[in-house]
C-alpha cells in the first residue's frame, strides 16, 4: 500500500507530459523576443502573426513549413513558437529567395540567432519534402502566384509567357507532407467575388471561394479562419501594390487539416 501511495503522489508532482497548443500569448511572447529584425518588428502590426500562427493547432517540438517564406518573417516566429526541440522550414523558390533576399541577408547575419530554422530552396513548386513528416504548412500571401504568370511587351502589349502553376500538383505534395491532423494555413489578398479569375495575375488577389474549393477538392477539410486580417474599405479592384492599398488590403485567414484517417 505504501509503495503504491508513493507512486500516486509521484505522479501528481510530476510535470504534465502533455503540451498544449501554441496559442495567442506565447506568439505575443515570440513577438517580444530580444534581437528580432527591426523590420520585422515594424511588419507585425499590419501581419497580426498572434491571430494566424494559433490556427496551425502547433505544439512545442513540432516541425512547420513556411512555403514561399520570402525573407523569413513568419519562419521566425514559428521557430521561436516550437522551441529549440521543433524545425522552421524556410522554402522559396529561386524568385521568391531573390525577393526575399535583403530580409534573408539579415536574418542569417554573423551573430544572429534565428533558432532552429532549416533553409530549404527548390526549384518553381517543387517543395520536395518528406511525407507525413510535418505538423503544419502555410503560405502567407503567394498562394495567388501560383496564377501569376510572367508576362513579356511585344511592342504593342503586354502578353503572358508560359502558363500556370500546377496547382493540383502543389496542394498534393502540401497534402502528402502533412502528418494526419496537420494544418494548412492560407493568407491571401481577397479578390472581388464577381472578378474573373484571369485576372488574379494583374491584381495579385484571389478569389477566396475558389481558393477554399480548391483546397478541399485536394483533401484537406476547412476548419477555421479569423477576420483579424479584414478591411471592408479595400478597393478590391486595385493592384495589391499600388500604394492607396498595399500593406492594407482585405486579407482572409483560411486553415485546413488533412484528415486523421
Amino acid at each position: 500500500m505504501r509503495k503504491f501511495i508513493l507512486l500516486v503522489v509521484f505522479a501528481l508532482q510530476s510535470p504534465q507530459i502533455f503540451s498544449a497548443a501554441i496559442d495567442e500569448a506565447e506568439v505575443l511572447n515570440a513577438m517580444l523576443k530580444e534581437g528580432r529584425l527591426e523590420n520585422d518588428i515594424e511588419r507585425d502590426q499590419r501581419s497580426k502573426p498572434q491571430a494566424v500562427i494559433p490556427l496551425l493547432d502547433l505544439e512545442t517540438g513540432d516541425r512547420v513549413v513556411d512555403i514561399f517564406a520570402g525573407g523569413g518573417y513568419y519562419t521566425e516566429l514559428l521557430a521561436a513558437v516550437v522551441g529549440a526541440e521543433g524545425e522552421a522550414i524556410l522554402h522559396n523558390n529561386s524568385g521568391f529567395e531573390q525577393w526575399g533576399v535583403n530580409g534573408l541577408t539579415d536574418r542569417f547575419a554573423s551573430g544572429r540567432d534565428p533558432g532552429n530554422i532549416v533553409r530549404h530552396t527548390r526549384s518553381g513548386i517543387n517543395l520536395d519534402l518528406e511525407a507525413n513528416s510535418l505538423d503544419g504548412a502555410l503560405i502567407i500571401m503567394a498562394y495567388h502566384d501560383l496564377y501569376v504568370v510572367p508576362k513579356r511587351y511585344n511592342g504593342e502589349e503586354y502578353v503572358p509567357v508560359g502558363n500556370p502553376a500546377n496547382t493540383e500538383y502543389f496542394l498534393q505534395q502540401v497534402f502528402d507532407a502533412l502528418k494526419p491532423g496537420g494544418r494548412f494555413v492560407i493568407v491571401d489578398h481577397s479578390g472581388d467575388a464577381t472578378m474573373e479569375h484571369d485576372v488574379v495575375a494583374d491584381l495579385h488577389r484571389i478569389k477566396e471561394e475558389f481558393t477554399r474549393i480548391e483546397v478541399e477538392a485536394a483533401g484537406f477539410n476547412f476548419v477555421d479562419s479569423t477576420d483579424a486580417l479584414r478591411n471592408p474599405e479595400d478597393d478590391r479592384s486595385m493592384i495589391v501594390f499600388d500604394l492607396d492599398v498595399q500593406g492594407k488590403t482585405d486579407r482572409f485567414v483560411f486553415a485546413f487539416e488533412k484528415p486523421t484517417i
